[in-house]
């Protein structure tokens, strides 16, 4: 079973400007705000948890980063092949950070929305792509597609003022790598 995408993967990672393919490329994971295990926790940061199958591809991806993303304060090692990097996140996007924490996506300034591909290729059918309003840009626009899904889902009427995702639950959007791996083996 794969680990369920967190908000902070969603929301928070691709604000860091990395490459999804190499994101991919080099085993990523998820993103959370937390690392259970660690004592001391970065404010302002993300934590990135790999688990790459290509040490020397890796090594060069965080070598890379290090000259182009001048935000990773941290990487280490976990038991089983697994890593963590530590970016600080800009503070420029502080505000919208907090609103996507509080759940309040569609308040998030425009500027922070267009820090997302309004568009995605999506593959419908083996090498035929079409392209589609990304999701991120249909919860920022709490579109209509999203809201019908919901309502269905949970049969409850959404109205104006609800958000059509999730509320950021700080359990879910925290590093519990004893989950995870327990999560690899479903």
């Amino acid at each position: 079973m794969a680990t369920k995408v967190t908000i902070t993967t969603m929301f928070i990672v691709p604000t860091l400007n990395i490459d999804k393919a190499e994101l991919k490329a080099n085993g990523f994971i998820n993103g959370y705000i937390y690392d259970d295990r660690r004592d001391v926790q970065y404010e302002n940061a993300v934590y990135l948890l790999f688990k790459p199958k290509n040490l020397d591809k890796f090594r060069k991806f965080i070598e890379d980063q290090t000259v182009l993303n001048k935000g990773i304060v941290d990487d280490y090692d976990y038991e089983e092949g697994y890593v963590v990097v530590v970016y600080n996140l800009n503070k420029k996007w502080k505000k919208d950070f907090a609103l996507v924490k509080e759940g309040s996506y569609s308040t998030t300034s425009k500027n922070f929305q267009k820090l997302f591909p309004e568009t995605i290729k999506v593959e419908r059918q083996k090498g035929l792509f079409r392209d589609e309003k990304s999701l991120q840009h249909r919860v920022f626009a709490k579109s209509d597609d999203l809201r019908n899904y919901w309502e269905e889902k949970i049969d409850i009427k959404f109205t104006d003022d609800m958000e059509v995702w999730e509320g950021f639950d700080f359990r879910r959007e925290t590093l519990d790598l004893d989950k995870i791996k327990i999560e690899e083996l479903v």
